[in-house]
C-alpha cells in the first residue's frame, strides 16, 4: 500500500479509498439508522408519486408525526408509570401508542393532502408547500406550550437488538451483518419494507393498476380500474411510511423531540426517489449513500485519517467542519444534477384526473 500511496496525485486518491475503507466497518451500524427515515419518506414518496400524485408534504408528515409520537408516548408513560420493556427491543405500551399516533397523524395528513390534490384540484406542490409550512409552525407552537414546561416527559426509546460480538467480528461479512441486524425495530423494518413494497409494485395487481394509474390513468378508468379511489387510498396508506420516520427519529433514534428536527430529511427522501428512479430498492440504495455521505462526515470529525496518510490527512483537516456536517445535502445536490434529465417520472404525476362523464 506504500507503494500505491507514494504515486504523485494518485496516491492521494488511493489514500483517501484506504481510508474509506478503514473507516466503514466502524460507521455501519450508523448509517442504516440514519437512512431509516429517508428511506421511509422515500417509500411515502414513491407510493405516493407512482399513483400521479406528488407530496412535497413528506417533511411536514414526518415533522407532525415526530411530534405526536414523542407527545402521546410521554404521557402514556407518565399515565401509567414505569413499565418494564417487552422483549429484545424494549417494547412498552408508552411506545407502541407513540407509533401508532405518528402514524395516525401522518395518515390524517396525506388524507388533507389527497383530498387537495384530487378533489379539489389544488396545485400539489401548493399542496405539499402548506402542509410543511403549517406542521413547522403548530409543532413548534405546540412544542413550547405542552412539550417545554414539561421537561421530564418521555418514554424513553426501543432498544437496540445485540449480535454476538463473534458475528460481528467475523471477517469481510461481519460488519455487513452488524450494520442491518444492530438496530431498533423501526430501523430493522426497513429492509423488510422495501422488499415488499419492491414486490408488491412490481409483481400483484395493486402494483400493476397504481403504475397503470400513474402512467396512464385514462387508459386504466377505460379497463374498469377506478383512478380516484386508488389514488386516495394509496396516498393515505404511503402516511403510513412517514408516520414510522417521524416515529423513528423520536422513539428509537433520539427520545426527545426538538423543532424542525427532520432537518430536511423529506426533501432528500424526494431527491432518494428521482435518484432511485421511482423503484423502492433504487430509493433505499439512495437512502444509504446519503446516509453514508452524514456518518463519513462524522468519523472525519471524530477519527481523522492517522499518519499513514501522509498527504490526504492535511488536505481533510484543511477543510471546514461545517463542510463535513453539509455532507449529506451536498451529496444529494451533486447527484440530483447528474441524474435530472435522465431519471423518467411516471408520466402523469402531478396532473389532476377529471372522470369523463357519459351524456
Amino acid at each position: 500500500m506504500d507503494v500505491l500511496y507514494g504515486i504523485p496525485i494518485l496516491g492521494i486518491i488511493f489514500q483517501f479509498l484506504g481510508y474509506v475503507i478503514e473507516v466503514t466497518p466502524g460507521i455501519a451500524p450508523i448509517v442504516l439508522g440514519l437512512s431509516a427515515p429517508i428511506a421511509l419518506g422515500a417509500m411515502c414518496g414513491i407510493m405516493n408519486e407512482r399513483s400521479g400524485i406528488v407530496n412535497i408534504g413528506i417533511e411536514g408528515m414526518m415533522l407532525s408525526g415526530a411530534f405526536a409520537g414523542f407527545l402521546i408516548a410521554g404521557l402514556v408513560h407518565q399515565a401509567m408509570g414505569p413499565v418494564e420493556g417487552f422483549g429484545v427491543f424494549g417494547i412498552t405500551p408508552a411506545l407502541l401508542a407513540g407509533v401508532l399516533a405518528a402514524i395516525v397523524v401522518a395518515m390524517l395528513l396525506s388524507a388533507l393532502h389527497a383530498w387537495l390534490s384530487i378533489t379539489i384540484a389544488t396545485d400539489q406542490i401548493i399542496s405539499g408547500v402548506i402542509i410543511n409550512v403549517a406542521a413547522i409552525g403548530l409543532t413548534g407552537y405546540l412544542n413550547r406550550v405542552l412539550i417545554t414546561p414539561n421537561p421530564r416527559l418521555g418514554a424513553g426509546t426501543f432498544s437496540t437488538f445485540r449480535i454476538p460480538q463473534e458475528v460481528a467480528d467475523f471477517p469481510v461479512v461481519g460488519w455487513i451483518v452488524e450494520m442491518f441486524v444492530e438496530q431498533g425495530p423501526i430501523a430493522m423494518s426497513v429492509v423488510i419494507l422495501v422488499i415488499v413494497l419492491q414486490v408488491l409494485l412490481f409483481r400483484s395487481r395493486w402494483g400493476l393498476r397504481t403504475r397503470a394509474v400513474g402512467e396512464h390513468p385514462r387508459a386504466a378508468d377505460t379497463v374498469g380500474v377506478n383512478v380516484i379511489r386508488l389514488r386516495y387510498r394509496n396516498v393515505i396508506i404511503a402516511g403510513i411510511f412517514a408516520g414510522l420516520a417521524g416515529a423513528y427519529l423520536t422513539l428509537e433514534g433520539t427520545s426527545s423531540f426538538q423543532n424542525q428536527m427532520t432537518a430536511n430529511r423529506g426533501y432528500i427522501a424526494l431527491a432518494a426517489v428521482i435518484f432511485g428512479r421511482w423503484t423502492p430498492i433504487g430509493a433505499f440504495g439512495a437512502a444509504l449513500l446519503f446516509a453514508y455521505s452524514g456518518a463519513f462526515g462524522q468519523a472525519v470529525r471524530i477519527r481523522p485519517p492517522g499518519v499513514e496518510y501522509a498527504d490526504l490527512g492535511p488536505i481533510m483537516a484543511a477543510i471546514p467542519s461545517q463542510v463535513y456536517g453539509a455532507l449529506p445535502y451536498i451529496v444529494t445536490i451533486v447527484i440530483l444534477a447528474g441524474v435530472v434529465g435522465r431519471s423518467i417520472a411516471p408520466a402523469a404525476v402531478g396532473r389532476p384526473y377529471v372522470k369523463e362523464s357519459h351524456a
